[in-house]
């Protein structure tokens, strides 16, 4: 007999993720339609920070929600389902960009962690580092973006291993200490306007 019970995920209008998780285990397309819904951004976002193209993200979200519905029995801790899916979608942009043969800056660093066969079981240190160095290459996206003279005052500002001196900065980029501040300011806003349209 089928039973008339309401699904939880039909009557509560903000389903938690195990309320959801348990929906989906139970086959109701509501429930699966909710949570693609609710991660669609986190995980396309993913691949287009990192470089890839509108279509090319839909190809890495389709595979990480498809990953998911292979893998969706074996997810316990609900809590971890966004950390859980932003890593999968990671390693698939990762696998994608080398299949592709692009260069990324400090992929091979990753080789380890990106290979490793459970995700959920990601350590905190993993994910530490995994978001360090996407942080990392997605500034230097944005960096590479710029206009050479405001990289290169950025960088001299804030990437160099010495602590910056004024003077030696004005001297370098030929205009006077007090003009420092201003442009800075401009080309930090710029690097914030491309950053937000990656």
């Amino acid at each position: 007999m089928t039973s008339t019970q309401p699904s939880p995920v039909l009557s509560d209008p903000i389903p938690d993720e195990q309320t959801l998780l348990d929906a989906c285990r139970r086959g109701e397309s509501s429930a699966w339609d909710t949570l693609v819904e609710r991660y669609e951004r986190l995980v396309m976002s993913i691949p287009l920070r990192l470089g890839l193209s509108r279509s090319e993200a839909e190809d890495i979200f389709q595979l990480t929600f498809a990953y998911l519905l292979q893998n969706i029995a074996g997810i316990r801790d609900a809590t971890r389902l966004a950390a859980w899916l932003a890593t999968v979608a990671r390693r698939q942009t990762w696998l994608y960009i080398q299949r592709s043969r692009r260069e990324m800056p400090g992929l091979e660093e990753l080789e380890e962690v990106s290979m490793s066969a459970d995700w959920a079981m990601l350590t905190a240190s993993d994910v530490d580092r995994i978001d360090r160095w996407e942080l990392s290459f997605w500034l230097d996206q944005g960096l590479a973006r710029l206009s050479e003279r405001c990289r290169d005052l950025l960088t001299a500002l804030y990437f160099e291993t010495d602590k910056p001196v004024y003077a030696d900065i004005a001297a370098k980029f030929n205009i006077p200490i007090g003009s420092i501040g201003p442009t800075r300011a401009r080309c930090l806003e710029k690097l914030k306007e491309l950053l937000q349209t990656k």
